[in-house]
């Protein structure tokens, strides 16, 4: 869809289908393809093991950008804002592995909560330099993915997952502070939920730098019907220009445990071709 200057691509992240992607996947993105998307999300982690040029080599082939997250096993001691020293090198060097990854993918991005660790969150004020050593750490992180060609995208996450960057003018400030034309910041209406007054308000705040959007409902259901007003959403997006990434993302809560695993405990996303909302 395309008005002016602006456009929309329109997606669907990998844990609609499955946690761990594989050779035998590639299905899947002919499956997404079919649908009309154009986008796909494929998570990465140390238990992520599959051909990277193959998978890309096939969304190419289909039209689809990709990009990549951090969304399966990442060590619990990588993390670039932690206190220990020792911690932040870790995390640097783990995230520049993720990217070099995302770059044989050939993902257009590597998308998380980079700046902390989720599930990590400190019950205490952060301390005076957390958010400096998070922008500096951002800062080498942007520049060694910008040698190869992928975007360093943060996501802030609601105060139950981390607690350094949970609002969008948090994460527009520690983009600001990091000082790296190759950042940008991806929203999450399922987490501005719980942080966010004005979604509107939020979405312009991020235009600047806004990478694009992980479209799913206040209970990471289907998009339409819930609490996430949708027209404030798209009339905030309207003025904005470039290209805004519009993805699907929750979990999968067919046979098996993956959404359990995840922290959803209701029958969401039992089949992911039927994942769709009224937008």
């Amino acid at each position: 869809m395309q008005t002016g200057t602006q456009h929309f691509k329109f997606g669907a992240h990998q844990m609609l289908w499955k946690s761990h992607w594989t050779d035998a996947d590639l299905p899947i993105l002919d499956a997404a393809r079919a649908l009309g998307l154009s986008l796909f999300e494929i998570s990465l982690g140390d238990d992520v093991q599959f051909d990277r040029g193959r998978a890309g080599r096939h969304a190419r082939a289909l039209g689809l950008e990709l990009s990549a997250g951090p969304g399966n096993l990442w060590p619990d001691d990588c993390n670039i804002a932690a206190d220990d020293l020792h911690h932040r090198q870790l995390g640097l060097a783990w995230h520049k592995k993720m990217i070099e990854w995302a770059a044989e993918l050939g993902a257009a991005a590597y998308c998380g909560a980079l700046y902390g660790h989720p599930g990590q969150v400190r019950r205490r004020r952060p301390a005076d330099d957390e958010m400096p050593r998070a922008a500096q750490n951002l800062h080498l992180l942007a520049e060694h993915a910008s040698r190869l060609g992928v975007r360093v995208v943060i996501e802030p996450m609601s105060r139950f997952r981390v607690h350094l960057v949970n609002t969008t003018a948090q994460a527009v400030k520690l983009v600001q502070m990091a000082e790296h034309a190759n950042l940008r910041v991806n929203l999450d209406t399922f987490h501005m939920v719980t942080e966010e007054r004005d979604y509107g308000a939020a979405l312009r705040c991020a235009a600047p730098v806004l990478w694009g959007v992980h479209t799913c409902e206040n209970d990471r259901g289907v998009p339409g019907g819930g609490l996430v007003p949708w027209a404030a959403v798209f009339a905030a997006l309207a003025p904005v220009d470039g290209c805004i990434r519009l993805m699907l993302e929750t979990y999968n809560t067919g046979p098996g445990d993956l959404g359990f695993s995840r922290g959803i405990f209701q029958n969401l996303c039992p089949e992911p071709e039927l994942f769709k909302g009224e937008l």
